[in-house]
């Protein structure tokens, strides 16, 4: 499916984009190396969506789908510890991710796409996004109509994943990962004296209260059927010894594997903050920083990519997983919101985990991960 030399350019370029590391909606450098690549190839290219969000059409000329394959840009807040040559040249940044070898990878099926266009129907859209790490670029994109003129009909992404053995592809049908609610809680007491806590409202104590009750929402008002997770990631009140202060400040994270799960934890968090807080005279505020639905498959989309990659023998190791493989959120899910689809992975061998100083995305599995993509384009739009 891709030559040597395609394939060593195609490391080269993930090598040369993990030294160049760039955070969410900063990826100057990435995106104007992916435009000029793509332009070079012969698509149509349009620049700056959402910032620094690049988009290519590949308009065939004959009726036939709209899909979409998308890659994310971004990097992470993480000073690498690996001492290789193609480490980060900027301090305190880092590929954690394999950002680079997701964009890597869809510009190697690029190449491979566009020579086979006299074998296609229909129109092909390449989204490379920026800030999917806590941007919700996806959002922005689709704000920005990447879906429209022509509407998709269906989108296709993928993520490499450590702990699975290199190259192996691998589909969930339905629930793949998980939602992710963040939410920060201001807990309203009274000022006291700690010999005089009965005059007072303790913050700190009606915090613990809340910390305690949550987790009832886990196990006792979500199915045990489905996933979900309540974690209170930071809990800040107090400074002195003999002084109950006046507030407390809770960051709550919620992890769901799809709509029932997250109302049963997102959907009540205030219910139950409202109900310790009265019962105890406290007042508070809370703040949805941060959310991203659960990313669920398109089961009859999930079939196709498993069809594709089989037909295409693009790996030696393609299966359809029955549980998902990580609550891990992914803003992917956002497409999938607007479109059907399927989000993808491939498995990134015995290295170290995603958003880990040490970690690297392994260079041999991009053939993997770009045949399939084109593995699709080719099933999806052969002409007659």
């Amino acid at each position: 499916m891709f030559t040597a030399q395609q394939v060593n350019e195609s490391v080269a370029l993930r090598q040369d984009l993990h030294r160049h590391p760039e955070l969410k909606f900063e990826e100057h450098r990435t995106a104007a190396i992916v435009a000029s690549r793509l332009k070079e190839l012969g698509y149509k290219v349009t620049e700056n969506i959402a910032g620094t969000g690049v988009l290519a059409e590949l308009d065939t000329g004959r009726i036939g789908p709209v899909i979409a394959f998308r890659a994310d840009m971004d990097a992470l807040p993480i000073q690498e510890a690996n001492t290789f040559d193609h480490g980060s040249r900027h301090p305190g940044l880092m590929h954690a991710c394999g950002h680079d070898g997701h964009t890597a990878a869809l510009l190697l099926a690029a190449e491979a796409i566009i020579q086979r266009r006299d074998a296609l129907c229909g129109h092909l859209k390449l989204i490379f996004q920026p800030a999917e790490e806590g941007g919700n670029g996806a959002a922005r994109m689709i704000e920005e109509g990447v879906l429209d003129n022509p509407r998709v009909s269906a989108i296709f992404g993928y993520h490499n994943r450590p702990g699975f053995p290199a190259g192996q592809v691998f589909v969930k049908p339905g629930p793949a990962m998980g939602g992710n609610d963040t939410f920060r809680v201001t807990i309203k007491g009274r000022f006291g004296h700690a010999a005089m806590p009965h005059l007072a409202v303790d913050p700190i104590y009606v915090g613990a209260s809340i910390v305690q009750q949550l987790q009832g929402l886990v196990g006792r008002h979500k199915s045990p059927l489905e996933a979900g997770v309540i974690t209170v990631a930071a809990f800040h009140a107090g400074e002195a010894a003999n002084v109950i202060p006046g507030e407390a400040e809770l960051v709550v994270n919620i992890r769901s594997d799809r709509a029932s799960s997250r109302e049963a934890l997102a959907g009540q968090l205030e219910r139950v903050v409202d109900g310790v807080c009265s019962a105890h005279g406290a007042s508070f505020e809370m703040f949805h920083e941060h959310q991203i639905p659960p990313l669920v498959n398109d089961p009859e989309w999930a079939e196709k990519v498993l069809t594709a990659a089989k037909e295409a023998q693009v790996s030696d190791d393609i299966q359809q997983l029955d549980y998902m493989p990580t609550m891990g959120a992914e803003d992917f899910a956002f497409y999938l919101q607007q479109v059907p689809g399927c989000f993808f992975f491939v498995g990134n061998g015995d290295s170290a985990y995603l958003h880990n100083e040490h970690y690297d995305f392994n260079d041999q599995i991009l053939p993997v991960a770009g045949g399939t993509f084109v593995a699709l384009a080719q099933h999806l739009m052969q002409a007659n």
